[in-house]
């Protein structure tokens, strides 16, 4: 079993070129994500210049950690989306996931990239011991969301389980993340912008124009755009109204054919989420969900073993589990993603985070709207996705969320969870205490201790070991890290610091 996406088992990520001295340009997008890419695509299509900057290669960050459906039916429910956007918002909610839909596919067809992009019926059942009044409250929140051709059917069209009544939501899609993304980036060098890769932007300081220091080098820009998941260029301004949730995906190997090529999700809480990806000879039938907030459990064999479960009981014709793998959600309080000016910034630097779970729909529409706004256009989702918006109906959320991040400084107070290196497995991770202060410590297969401080930069909550991902996750803001400390996701934008004991300290 492999422990990786299908999407890069299928498609390694592409890379940009090094950036070897400072430039000028137009726009700079930090995060070659489906937000970032999407942005840099339309402006560079617009005749801007544009440079794209990020550490790792093209996509490869939770772009392809993606189930990779393209949904235009809120993970939330839309009689939810309802209570705190009112109708109208809930109708602008619906246009622009169609709309993004909409946007891939042409994008697909106007730059001739083969992602396998296909237009799928969607499907949302009941999950056990739920209600039917869920559909029927959902099927009538859509339609006065405006989306009419939404509706109620007796069962999904799967042969080996009987879903029970369900509702159908014509005409949503899938396809191939990062063979898009990769198709992306070649359009958008043709439209002459540059994308640099292995180029981590230490900071950001708006301005006119506004500078992105990269290393030794430095990019003037027009405007900015922070396209990196969660945002690295501000401490508090979105980071209180959203939090950080993991969810896991397990690749299960049918035969071609024997499960219908549709996206589906259960009413669960966690909900389950189902599609199906060509491979070789066979489908892989992908199947995610058993989310829970990042770093706040070390449990995901068990969930892992529980979606395989899952998945048989009603899947029985499945051969075997190829592939497994975790990504990080960013959870609104309000269920939308945050897309526009950086609420902490000049009006040059613009910000996209929390996908709450609907990355690739909300992703484009941020680059549909950050370019709109770039470019002087209007755009009349602006208001509902603006970073800067206050969640006033959703302050019970809003409470409960950073309650739950105001409990974590509690692990300061707290002893180690060894009381040496030397108790640590080997390929595992743990908490010392040593003296005041507490160490985050790997000890590689080979033997090999590395410490580092368990003080996440960002806000100072205690980073957790995350075993299956072998990863050091914050449970406050959603920074990880991978064993050796090396930061992998923001908003910490530089590695957790380095730790050599003091001589008079010992441990607690």
């Amino acid at each position: 079993m492999k422990h990786q996406s299908v999407w890069s088992a299928m498609s390694q990520p592409p890379m940009g070129q090094p950036l070897s001295e400072s430039l000028e340009t137009d726009v700079c997008v930090i995060g070659a994500g489906i937000a970032g890419m999407t942005s840099a695509y339309l402006v560079a299509k617009a005749g801007k210049s544009v440079a794209v900057v990020d550490d790792g290669p093209i996509g490869a960050g939770m772009s392809q950690m993606t189930s990779a459906h393209l949904s235009y039916e809120i993970d939330d429910f839309y009689f939810e989306l309802e209570k705190l956007h009112g109708e109208e918002g809930a109708k602008l909610a619906a246009e622009s996931h169609r709309a993004a839909i909409a946007r891939i596919e042409a994008i697909s067809r106007e730059e001739g990239i083969d992602c396998e992009f296909a237009r799928v019926d969607g499907y949302l059942f009941l999950a056990e011991g739920d209600k039917p009044e869920t559909l029927d409250r959902e099927l009538a929140a859509a339609h006065r969301a405006g989306l009419t051709d939404v509706e109620k059917m007796a069962r999904a069209p799967f042969e080996s389980f009987d879903s029970g009544p369900c509702l159908r939501f014509p005409n949503a899609g899938q396809f191939h993340p990062l063979k898009y993304l990769a198709g992306l980036a070649q359009a958008i060098q043709r439209n002459g912008g540059r994308i640099f890769t292995g180029a981590h932007a230490d900071n950001i300081d708006s301005g006119d124009p506004a500078r992105v220091k990269v290393g030794r080098h430095t990019i003037a820009a027009r405007s900015v755009v922070v396209a990196t998941n969660v945002p690295v260029n501000d401490r508090l301004a979105i980071h209180t109204k959203q939090a950080p949730y993991m969810t896991y995906v397990i690749g299960a190997r049918v035969r071609r054919g024997y499960v219908p090529s549709i996206l589906a999700w259960d009413t669960g809480d966690p909900y389950h989420y189902i599609r199906v990806e060509p491979f070789g000879e066979d489908d892989i039938l992908v199947v995610g969900g058993e989310d829970h907030k990042s770093g706040q459990a070390d449990d995901q064999q068990e969930r892992y073993a529980r979606l395989e479960a899952w998945t048989r009981a009603r899947f029985p014709m499945v051969k075997d589990i190829a592939f497994r793998w975790g990504g990080q959600i960013m959870e609104t309080v309000d269920y939308l993603a945050f897309s526009g000016r950086n609420p902490a910034d000049k009006d040059n630097v613009y910000v996209h985070t929390g996908d709450s779970g609907m990355g690739l729909t909300h992703g484009t529409i941020g680059g549909m709207l950050i370019s709109d706004l770039i470019l002087g256009r209007d755009n009349s989702w602006a208001k509902l996705y603006d970073p800067s918006r206050k969640p006033v109906k959703a302050a019970g959320e809003y409470a409960s969320e950073n309650l739950n991040v105001a409990r974590q400084y509690a692990e300061y107070f707290t002893g180690g969870e060894v009381d040496s290196a030397a108790e640590i497995p080997a390929g595992e991770g743990a908490l010392i205490r040593r003296g005041l202060h507490k160490l985050a410590v790997y000890r590689s297969p080979s033997g090999e201790v590395y410490e580092r401080s368990a003080v996440c930069p960002h806000l100072g909550c205690l980073v957790q070991w995350n075993s299956t991902e072998k990863t050091w996750d914050c449970p406050c803001h959603g920074s990880r890290f991978d064993r050796h400390g090396m930061v992998i996701n923001g908003p910490a934008n530089r590695d957790l610091a380095p730790r050599a004991p003091a001589e008079d300290e010992h441990p607690a």
